[in-house]
């Protein structure tokens, strides 16, 4: 069973999505354990306070380490745990280092915020930093919630079926062919006749060369060269 340890100073933001749909069911089925745990908790500040001026000026706060050292500390315990920190810095997540954390055990999730986080947190702490895009968010609560997603339902026997996994986009390098169901007809607008046929090999050939048309149309760089 995997277990997801998330720091933040947020922790209000995940509830409702980790009480809803597959997050839920797949903690239900204890396929996963996930914590939320408040990063204020851990401060020895009186004020609860997390962050600091950046040293050498600058606008903006710094999340401050001794917090951050606390927590995973305190999580981590005698576990071998891999520790990610959410920053829009980190290597993009994809597909692939999805599947991969899906098979660890433990995994401590560290939502960065303000301007960043204290550089030693990385250096000393973090295993490993993702982003989930070439763009800047508030904080990373959002991008761990996408992580936890991903990650979540690739776990065997999260989904119903497992063959589904195998026929989604970037499964194969590829994006996923087109999808259609009732009616046939909708407002003129006519499914492709060969769905229709019950030919499964041309069904199949048909969807391999529409999943090939659209990742050329809408990722190339998928392609590659």
């Amino acid at each position: 069973m995997l277990r997801i340890d998330i720091i933040t100073i947020f922790p209000n933001m995940f509830i409702p999505i980790l009480n809803e749909s597959i997050l839920k069911r797949a903690q239900d089925k204890k396929k996963v354990v996930i914590n939320v745990h408040d990063l204020r908790d851990y401060t020895d500040d009186k004020h609860r306070k997390v962050d600091d001026r950046p040293f050498g000026g600058g606008p903006g706060m710094v999340m401050t380490p001794q917090p951050i050292f606390d927590a995973v500390k305190k999580i981590k315990g005698r576990r071998k745990t891999k520790v990610i920190l959410m920053c829009a810095g980190g290597k993009t997540l994809t597909q692939a280092s999805a599947k991969k954390m899906s098979c660890w055990k433990n995994i401590i999730l560290i939502c960065g915020h303000y301007e960043g986080i204290d550089e030693r947190v990385r250096q000393k702490l973090v295993d490993e930093s993702i982003s989930i895009g070439d763009y800047v968010l508030t904080g990373g609560e959002i991008p761990a919630l996408v992580l936890v997603d991903t990650v979540v339902r690739l776990i065997p026997g999260v989904l119903g079926r497992e063959e589904s996994l195998h026929r989604e986009s970037f499964e194969d390098g590829l994006l996923e062919y087109p999808q259609y169901t009732r009616p046939a007809n909708f407002k003129g607008m006519k499914i492709p006749q060969i769905l229709l046929s019950g030919n499964h090999a041309q069904i199949e050939k048909w969807r391999a060369e529409q999943a090939l048309a659209r990742t050329k149309r809408e990722r190339p760089d998928l392609l590659g060269d």
